[in-house]
């Protein structure tokens, strides 16, 4: 017997979560409700009566939980979607009620359905995306405002630059999560009823076209549409960059958690790490891999749906059916990766002991910056003292070099990586502010 499609992996990867909301029966669901609506719709452009359009919508329910949906996939493939036998199930459900098959389906194409449901799936997924994002993204703030002042190693290009502070790394996390649950919240607020008829004119309804689109949208709770979008894919677009940009704000901190875990750096681990089938001494940190994992299968998809962007005419043939799919699976592993961060942040165990012993790792170099500085006013040798040490190995506070100018005890003070964090403290406050006042800004205008 065949198994779900994601059953045996979606655990892994934290698109459990987001499955039941964008699977098939979701799909059918949506284009069933969107069906339902549109009857109701014309009904109140007196196109459909209204015990009609009320007899289409309880159909439209009883079939969205009892349609065979393995049957319905094999009867699609003849029209290339499946909306044309959907629709053709609906009409045999409401004819024993003496409802014609006008009332099914009115002035409406199969793209008009398939569109508008692709919307009603993508405002409920990117939903609960947007809670997964917060719950990664308060995780990361309390990081932030626990390690405000830890010391440790910024590192640039790989290699240990100057101290830095964990909380600062933290808000920094906080931060992207932040802005890519806003543009998330922007595309979700945006998604919008498609109603466009056979070719976009709305020929068959004329002269209740818009007013039925307006009715639908209202209906469904979606954004009205200026005219008829069967061919201009902006919106579904910014759907997927938004969702693309999301994971790419998920994989940087994921890439960043798995580094640090590393057993040579040993600066974060996760609350539940995994082991290994061969090693017993692993504790990979498994959220973050594997949300790391879900994110690197997004930019492909992504470019799928923006490579298909060149609908021709007035209806595509190929580029339009392309989106189905990818959008359902940028949905899935954005989701999942956001539930594995949301994981690994909210269990992360920070161990500034090792930040410690990571900064005193290059025997103080890593602020040979700053003895330079307080060595210049004394000679004009003083990168060149600075650099050859630094090239031995050799402790500052011991180069006669140096010591003739600064004393030890004065090389010390300058080598202490918690006196030389800039700003860093001061930054994660004002990120922290930043995005709280961002926040009530946001809530003060109100959300559909």
């Amino acid at each position: 017997m065949a198994s779900e499609r994601g059953a045996l992996f979606d655990p892994t990867f934290g698109s459990d979560v987001i499955a039941p909301i964008v699977g098939d029966r979701a799909w059918v669901t949506a284009m069933l409700d969107v069906e339902a609506a549109l009857s109701r719709a014309a009904a109140a452009a007196g196109l459909v009566d209204l015990d009609h359009a009320a007899i289409v919508t309880a159909a439209a329910a009883e079939l969205g939980s009892t349609l065979d949906i393995a049957r319905l996939g094999l009867d699609a493939a003849a029209g290339g979607n499946p909306v044309i036998p959907l629709v053709q199930l609906l009409r045999q459900a409401v004819s024993p009620s003496a409802v014609p098959a006008s009332a099914v389906h009115p002035g409406a194409t199969s793209q008009d359905i398939m569109d508008t449901a692709l919307m009603l799936v993508s405002r409920e997924a990117l939903t609960a995306i947007e809670s997964l994002l917060d719950d990664a993204c308060r995780a990361a703030r309390e990081l932030a405002q626990t390690h405000r002042s830890t010391p440790m190693a910024a590192r640039t290009l790989g290699q240990q630059a100057l101290p830095t502070t964990f909380g600062l790394v933290a808000a920094n996390w906080a931060s992207g999560l932040y802005g890519a649950r806003t543009r998330l919240t922007a595309v979700r607020r945006a998604c919008l009823v498609q109603y466009g008829g056979a070719a976009g004119t709305l020929a068959a309804v004329h002269p209740h076209g818009p007013a039925i689109a307006a009715t639908l949208a209202a209906e469904l709770d979606l954004a009205p549409q200026v005219a008829p979008w069967h061919t201009d894919r902006a919106v579904v677009a910014d759907l997927a960059c938004a969702l693309g940009t999301a994971a790419g704000s998920i994989g940087k901190i994921a890439g960043d958690i798995v580094s640090m875990a590393a057993t040579e750096l040993g600066e974060v681990s996760e609350d539940a790490p995994g082991g290994s089938s061969a090693m017993p001494h692993k504790r990979n940190p498994v959220a973050a891999i594997t949300a790391r994992a879900a994110t690197r299968r997004v930019p492909g998809a992504v470019s799928t749906v923006l490579s298909n962007m060149d609908h021709e005419h007035q209806r595509a043939a190929g580029a339009w059916h392309t989106e189905w799919e990818t959008i359902t699976d940028l949905l899935r592993l954005t989701g999942g990766a956001a539930h594995r961060i949301a994981a690994s942040l909210d269990g992360l165990h920070v161990h500034p002991e090792n930040m410690a012993r990571n900064l005193d790792a290059t025997g103080g170099a890593l602020l040979a910056e700053r003895v330079t500085t307080a060595l210049a006013p004394h000679t004009e040798r003083a990168r060149e003292i600075v650099t050859a040490r630094c090239a031995l190995g050799a402790p500052l506070d011991s180069d006669p070099a140096i010591t003739e100018f600064l004393s030890p005890s004065r090389v010390r003070e300058l080598l202490d990586p918690a006196a030389y964090l800039g700003h860093a403290p001061d930054l994660v406050d004002a990120l922290l502010a930043h995005e709280v006042a961002t926040e009530n800004i946001t809530d003060s205008k109100g959300s559909r």
